[in-house]
């Protein structure tokens, strides 16, 4: 994707969408890769905004064991407003901070994480089993597994809209400064997650939940302050999924509907955070969303470099995820 950002001379591929109309035609690039690329960035943004209200729920319940519970919906709804302020920032250069916090937090929480669940230690009673008991649960919960390891990928189809706010001259190409950070991101992302899942599967077995922090109970201010730092890096990873699709609809709402300015700024704050805070209220199922929407992102996002794995992913690791929400539904009570 960073190769492809300049792959015709005297032609720059600024959005996503421009490459996908130039491999496969104005109308069809256009009509392909758009639905595609905001269901993604939309879905990660639902993903983040049940993240984030999680987090915040921990943060409460630690710090106030004896307060009054609050539903999980009024968290997201906090984490949603957060995002309501945010949404005025025009462009994604306008979040460099946001997001350097962000990455910040990510180093930040994730240490906690492992070095928290290694000192915890490994727990009474655990097994390294399999949590399902059936033969199409082993099956489903694989191909769901393999969604939520797909959703690390989804960032591809905002490389993009990263690398136009790059400079770039034909002396020196945005892919080189572009190279260096993804692969050095890429660096960082091991160094966070697989600590964190071997530790953590290590410390607690098959009864680990989606998010590590949500089982440690201990060193209370540590771990409250680990999903603050969780909150934070969520509140920066949001907007950046976020600007590239609120770019689009702005560039409609002027060029086709004629929308002034001041009318489509007030439209793109009322939708930025209420459409994924509503999803998020309604369907809180962490895990499996990502599994969802990894299965589907991979694929589309990837321009479907392996296309056999691609395929087969993007057809059953949705398949598995949804049996699992199908499953989990038995025990939520929507808007909960």
């Amino acid at each position: 994707m960073v190769e492809m950002h300049e792959a015709v001379p005297g032609k720059r591929f600024d959005r996503y969408h421009e490459l996908g109309q130039h491999a496969f035609g104005d109308k069809l690039g256009l009509w392909l890769i758009v639905p595609q690329q905001v269901m993604v960035q939309a879905g990660c943004d639902i993903v983040y905004m049940v993240t984030g209200g999680s987090s915040l729920m921990k943060f409460y319940s630690i710090v106030c064991p004896d307060c009054k519970p609050i539903k999980l919906s009024y968290f997201i709804m906090m984490f949603a407003s957060i995002q309501f302020i945010l949404s005025i920032l025009p462009n994604l250069t306008s979040i460099t901070g946001v997001s350097f916090a962000a990455a910040v937090m990510s180093l930040s929480y994730s240490a906690i994480a492992w070095i928290a669940s290694a000192i915890k230690g490994v727990q009474q009673d655990i097994s390294y089993g399999s949590r399902y008991t059936t033969t199409p649960g082993h099956i489903f919960g694989f191909f769901s597994g393999l969604g939520t390891v797909a959703f690390a990928f989804s960032g591809h189809n905002i490389v993009l809209e990263i690398q136009a706010s790059i400079p770039s001259t034909p002396d020196k190409p945005s892919k080189t400064p572009m190279w260096k950070g993804s692969l050095l991101a890429y660096v960082i992302i091991a160094l966070c997650y697989f600590p964190v899942a071997f530790v953590g599967y290590y410390a607690f077995g098959e009864n680990v939940d989606d998010s590590v922090l949500l089982s440690l109970e201990k060193s209370i201010w540590l771990i409250a302050s680990a999903n603050i730092f969780v909150v934070i890096h969520v509140i920066g990873s949001y907007q950046i999924y976020a600007m590239p699709i609120f770019d689009m609809l702005e560039s409609f709402l002027v060029l086709r509907l004629k929308c002034r300015q001041a009318g489509c700024s007030l439209t793109r704050i009322r939708l930025r955070a209420a459409i994924t805070m509503f999803i998020g209220i309604a369907f809180p199922f962490f895990g499996s969303l990502l599994s969802v929407l990894g299965g589907i992102a991979f694929a589309p996002t990837s321009f479907y470099l392996f296309i056999i794995f691609g395929m087969s992913l993007t057809i059953l690791a949705p398949i598995g995820a949804v049996r699992e929400i199908v499953v989990q539904a038995n025990t939520f009570k929507f808007f909960s």
